[in-house]
């Protein structure tokens, strides 16, 4: 691309004066940026057209389509993985720019919230670097989730404006628009004894893709897209007659309403309203992306009859599962295959994954919002439906028990986990513990049904973004021992082990985690005024603020910690931060009450001069990609203390891992799989298993009231809830306070206290004996290998989308 700095700085020069038309000396540090990328997407852009040579295209592509991509930012990420960045930074250098000022320019992409769209953007990296043709599919939502504020210790939800610039990495392309229908009556006619359905009176939206291309680390294979739609009116022309008459709302409405379908993820559904917009947007992305895919493979291949042998589809949790219906529509009323052929064609070309295993949040949607919005997409559905019970009925004739629970249409609700299951003809889990889940309890029926479909595909992450690019320091510990094999091979990784005993080897290892712990520090002290030390035991919880991950039972272990430091300070050893950081759903006010609840805990513990040596709480505002790739490397111990069996997988607790952090964490989700990569010795385990939680969920064994009773340090912490001890209001905290003992503790927060509290202890025993601790963390970097996304991405292309991985190592 660049073989040294002076081509970049010429080649940068010439394209600055070209696009800002300015000296460079004039340029805003923007304008600096946006060259700079612009200088690299095009270099991008030569080599995609090489590998666009039909020769050179692989012969199936992958399509996945998911609500989410998590991207983060890309630049620094892209420098890294083209090789470039020290010429980039040196001749910039010598042009008086500090590159490190152009990456701060750059804004996180809003397109996610949380796990489901880091691992979709991770599964994007690992299949360009494989080269396997696979393609994101999703929504370019122009507010993203939101802003997450902290006022007062509440969260705030503003506006993410994180396009407000523009996106310079994204290239949109009116020509490939599609145009989605909404609403309207379906006709149908009998032509030549055949039934023909035609779309009528619809309202029109124009989905506009923009791409953004996806370019893995020394990639020479293969440059891929993550497509993204925008919706935008059919036509762009004011009703000046309206205008005119003074009716300005009414004339802009329409604009309004369709733009709307793209402005933000996850609208509030509360409302009938909301619930509409939700149903929009996945049926725009899923419309929109599979007439662009018909549309290309068409071109190409002139037929879909073999449709499934060129093309994978694959839904990322249940958002997507419109496909089903969407493809046998093409198939049905625009290419005129009959019913059996737009079926067969259509479940072998999707794979579905699942991404929980609580049934109250599986997705379901009233029959009467779908006929309405989407009268076509019903009608297939309906016969879907009822072909899957005749053959249900003539297999399974005397079984009530599947009859009631494996419908898509039952009680006047669409349920679209079934509709997945019996349209796919791949159905994976995301972890060991989480298949089990779903083929013995949550979708035990359709495991009766379907049992060749259900498969396990631990999820994975992106091992060069988590750890080369966000750690660098330690990435070149781990180059200078070992060679920089492991960043193609992560299994490479493995032979750290060697060094278990090397004290040279750890005492650098125990640097470089220091320096990262004082970046975050300094971070900290920088926007929140909270001087922690870097000495200390960083306790690190983020993720998404939710009942069932138990930031609740964290902060109950700091509330009892901190009463034993009140009675004597010497009753803890060592220092422990506490860092949290994650957002809440906007209508979720119970998670919103856990965040106050963190709030006012680090204000009684932060001001208190008594015991600041020992503890400090802080709460990471606005919680995403490029604030973990500085938390991750500082974090000594990892929070993963989800109730068992509720957590699909997790993938936080695999970038920990890989940046040497120790989990402490219930059996549940992917921390199954890490024990049994690092043994006993190396992690922290504690609480109750998964089939003790059924279990006592099934016989309601479980009395919150009386952990309350024989536990005097527990009822301290619980009185404190609902008294003045926190806030002014004693009432602040009531509904933590009864979902805890009215309610009785649905994610068993009490049952697991003593447990957990024991368990942290002897963790913080062990960061008390230095080497003993930094083996355990040297030992859970060797063994993380098996955690990158790469892996997680072999097995999807041999066992779901067969197809070859063109990279072998």
């Amino acid at each position: 691309m660049f073989s040294d700095k002076n081509s970049f700085k010429d080649a940068y020069l010439e394209k600055f004066a070209e696009i800002k038309g300015k000296p460079i000396e004039e340029g805003t540090l923007w304008d600096k940026y946006h060259t700079l990328v612009v200088l690299l997407k095009e270099e991008i852009s030569l080599c995609r057209a090489f590998t666009n040579y039909a020769e050179n295209r692989p012969s199936k592509q992958v399509y996945y389509f998911s609500m989410e991509f998590l991207i983060g930012k890309l630049l620094h990420n892209y420098l890294i993985n083209i090789g470039i960045q020290d010429i980039v930074a040196e001749g910039l250098g010598e042009l008086n720019i500090d590159l490190r000022d152009l990456l701060a320019q750059e804004s996180d992409a809003g397109l996610g919230n949380g796990g489901l769209g880091r691992l979709a953007a991770c599964f994007l990296d690992s299949m360009a670097f494989l080269g396997i043709a696979g393609h994101g599919n999703g929504i370019r939502y122009k507010y993203g989730l939101f802003e997450q504020k902290i006022v007062n210790g509440y969260q705030t939800e503003v506006a993410d404006h994180w396009l407000k610039n523009g996106y310079p990495w994204e290239v949109r392309k009116p020509d490939k628009a599609i145009v989605v229908k909404y609403k309207g009556n379906v006709r149908a006619e009998n032509l030549k004894g055949r039934l023909v359905f035609h779309h009528e009176n619809y309202e029109p939206v124009l989905a506009v893709p923009y791409d953004i291309p996806i370019f893995s680390y020394e990639n020479p294979f293969l440059i891929n897209n993550l497509r993204l739609w925008s919706a935008e009116p059919l036509s762009s022309e004011l009703d000046l007659a309206l205008f005119n008459q003074g009716n300005f709302t009414q004339a802009l409405s329409y604009k309004s309403e369709v733009e709307a379908i793209s402005y933000i993820l996850y609208p509030e559904d509360s409302n009938l309203a909301g619930r509409e917009l939700r149903l929009k947007q996945e049926y725009f992305f899923v419309a929109a992306g599979l007439g662009a895919i018909v549309r290309s493979y068409k071109k190409s291949h002139g037929s879909l009859k073999d449709f499934s042998q060129g093309v994978s589809i694959h839904i990322n949790d249940t958002h997507p599962a419109l496909c089903i219906p969407e493809l046998i529509r093409i198939l049905l009323d625009e290419e005129g295959m009959d019913w059996e052929e737009s079926w067969n064609i259509t479940v072998d070309a999707i794979s579905y994954t699942n991404h929980t295993v609580m049934p109250e949040a599986l997705e379901k949607w009233p029959l009467d919002l779908f006929k309405n919005l989407l009268p076509r997409i019903t009608m297939i559905i309906e016969e879907i439906d009822r072909r899957f019970k005749e053959k249900l009925l003539r297999r399974f004739f005397n079984s009530e028990e599947l009859f009631e629970s494996t419908p898509i249409i039952k009680e006047g609700q669409i349920y679209m986990a079934n509709l997945a299951m019996i349209g796919s003809h791949s159905v994976n889990g995301v972890a060991k513990l989480h298949t089990e889940i779903l083929k013995k309890h949550v979708f035990k029926d359709f495991h009766r049904i379907f049992g060749y479909k259900f498969t396990n595909l631990t999820n994975g992450v992106n091992h060069r973004r988590f750890l080369l690019t966000a750690n660098p320091a330690l990435s070149e510990l781990i180059t200078e021992a070992i060679g920089p094999g492991w960043k193609t091979n992560a299994a490479q990784l493995a032979k750290l082990h060697a060094f278990r005993e090397d004290s040279s080897f750890l005492d650098q290892l125990a640097q470089v985690k220091y320096q990262n712990k004082v970046r975050l520090a300094e971070m900290i002290q920088e926007e929140q005024g909270v001087l922690i030390d870097p000495h200390s035991l960083y306790d690190v919880h983020v993720k998404r603020i939710h009942a069932y991950k138990r930031q609740l039972l964290n902060v109950l272990k700091i509330m009892e910690l901190y009463n034993r430091l009140l009675i004597d300070p010497e009753a803890v050893q060592g220092g422990y931060t506490f860092i949290f950081g994650g957002k809440a759903a906007p209508g979720y006010h119970y998670a919103k009450s856990i965040i106050k609840l963190i709030h006012s805990v680090a204000e009684k513990v932060n001001k208190n001069p008594g015991i600041q040596d020992k503890l400090k709480v802080i709460f990471m505002e606005n919680f995403n990609v490029s604030l973990a790739e500085r938390i991750y490397p500082a974090a000594d111990l990892s929070e993963q203390i989800s109730t068992a069996g509720k957590e699909a997988s997790g993938t936080g607790n695999m970038k920990f891992m890989m940046n040497g952090a120790l989990t402490l964490g219930t059996l549940d989700g992917a921390n199954v799989e890490i024990r049994e990569a690092v043994g006993d010795d190396h992690i922290f385990i504690f609480g109750l298993t998964a089939d003790e939680v059924l279990t006592s969920n099934r016989n309601r064994t479980y009395k919150s009231w009386d952990e309350y009773h024989t536990n005097p340090r527990l009822r301290q912490i619980l009185e404190q809830l609902h008294s003045h001890h926190f806030m002014e209001n004693a009432q602040e905290f009531r509904a933590i306070y009864d979902s805890l003992l009215l309610y009785n503790d649905e994610f068993y927060v009490l049952k697991d206290f003593e447990s957990y509290i024991r368990t942290f202890e002897e963790a913080a025993a062990r960061y008390e004996l230095p080497k003993k601790w930094l083996q355990s963390s040297l030992h859970n970097i060797a063994e993380s290998g098996i955690f990158s996304s790469d892996r997680t991405i072999r097995e999807y292309a041999h066992q779901v989308w067969r197809v070859r991985c063109r990279r072998i190592e």
